[in-house]
């Protein structure tokens, strides 16, 4: 018999629990000794997440479109 996936119901967005992630990894890159390797590495985190928050807005928004070349792609023209 297949497994059950487990389903999870989030209380927060996906936008907020990003937020809360990235303030996470920029309190424990204050943690470290500054050019440290880890700091870098943490401020570098946050920086994906926080970009990943902003894609997933405007992927929400209801005035994002395709880029052209991709539309093109779609309706099969050049």
């Amino acid at each position: 018999m297949a497994q059950q996936r487990r389903r999870v119901k989030h209380k927060e967005t996906f936008e907020e629990r990003l937020a809360k992630e990235a303030i996470k990894f920029k309190e424990a890159a204050e943690e470290q000794p500054l050019g440290s390797l880890a700091r870098e590495l943490l401020l570098r985190r946050a920086q994906q997440v926080e970009t990943a928050s902003d894609i997933s807005s405007w992927l929400k928004s209801p005035e994002s479109q395709a880029p052209k070349a991709f539309g093109n792609l779609l309706t099969g023209q050049k």
